[in-house]
């Protein structure tokens, strides 16, 4: 018996591996709209997927960002500047795809723009912190998904989008895990509605990996501007220890693959050239053995792990 399910086991493995390793033709023809690609994943992918030809257009936050980004890039790329918090902004940078990709359409949208900080204790934070975050990684998904998906259908594209596997289980307060299990929702509605229209949806689930956002002199300073802004009675509460205590719990995280963005942007590949993307790509060896199995087990169980690993406040019961 137990041969039997082993062998089909190997042959349902071996006909995944076949059915994924299918790419799709033409894709010299096909043009990719990416956010955020400053630095971080959506540089990386910019630069990766020009490099297999296809013509790449890259949004950029600064005109830094874009020029250094041209200069390591061939003329196909070409580069925008966009905002994705700003309706102005967006629409501005619809129009100027549109003139580029024509009759043809998008094949691609990549939302990859994203912020996250500040990540704190809840209590630490106010309603502007969140806010800050839910504009960027949420709301700015939405509007530059829906003011691209007629280009998208057109083409009968692709959209990808970056969540994280803090979109699956909520480690740290702040607005971060929160706009990432709204990227989730979103993704997954977006997914069932576009399938009448031979549109695919994937999104990207990275684990912990060192980009500009998460530099740690970026991450330990946003923390302690957090707690300076606290109130007397938070950091009373809280206690003096409890801020270095919690720095050096978050830095536990830090996995030896976090500098190897390829890992992701490989995902994000495969999401737009595959004849058979996946729904979900998981990326990073925490993502895919603690984080994701986390997040199916009891939240009594999930409390308790994370209760244990992380400092207790200097008043707590």
């Amino acid at each position: 018996m137990w041969l039997y399910l082993a062998v089909l086991l190997g042959l349902y493995y071996f006909l995944r591996w076949y059915r994924e390793r299918q790419v799709v033709s033409h894709l010299r023809d096909k043009f990719v709209f990416i956010t955020g690609c400053d630095s971080g994943f959506g540089n990386q992918l910019a630069r990766q997927l020009d490099l297999k030809g296809l013509r790449v257009l890259a949004a950029c936050v600064t005109e830094q960002g874009a020029e250094q980004l041209r200069n390591q890039t061939s003329d196909r790329l070409q580069t925008v500047i966009l905002d994705v918090t700003k309706t102005e902004s967006v629409a501005a940078a619809t129009e100027w795809v549109k003139e580029r990709v024509g009759d043809r359409g998008l094949w691609g949208l990549v939302n990859n723009a994203g912020i996250c900080t500040p990540m704190a204790p809840n209590q630490w934070l106010t309603k502007q912190d969140f806010v800050k975050i839910l504009e960027v990684n949420l709301l700015g998904v939405i509007d530059v998904t829906l003011s691209l998906l007629p280009l998208v259908r057109k083409a009968r594209g692709r959209v990808v989008n970056v969540s994280s596997v803090m979109g699956r289980m909520a480690v740290f307060g702040g607005g971060y895990s929160m706009s990432k299990y709204g990227v989730e929702a979103f993704s997954d509605s977006l997914r069932r509605e576009l399938s009448y229209f031979g549109v695919k949806v994937a999104v990207i689930e990275p684990g912990y990996f060192l980009t500009d956002l998460t530099q740690e002199e970026v991450y330990h300073e946003n923390l302690q501007t957090s707690w300076d802004h606290a109130s007397p009675e938070i950091q009373d509460l809280y206690g003096d220890n409890f801020l270095a205590d919690f720095i050096k719990a978050s830095d536990f995280l830090k996995a030896p693959w976090a500098r190897n963005l390829s890992l992701v942007t490989n995902c994000m590949e495969h999401a737009l050239t595959a004849c058979h993307p996946r729904s979900r790509y998981s990326a990073g060896w925490d993502a895919k053995f603690l984080y994701l199995p986390m997040s199916y087990l009891p939240s009594f169980l999930v409390d308790l792990m994370i209760y244990w690993n992380y400092p207790q406040p200097a008043k707590a019961l």
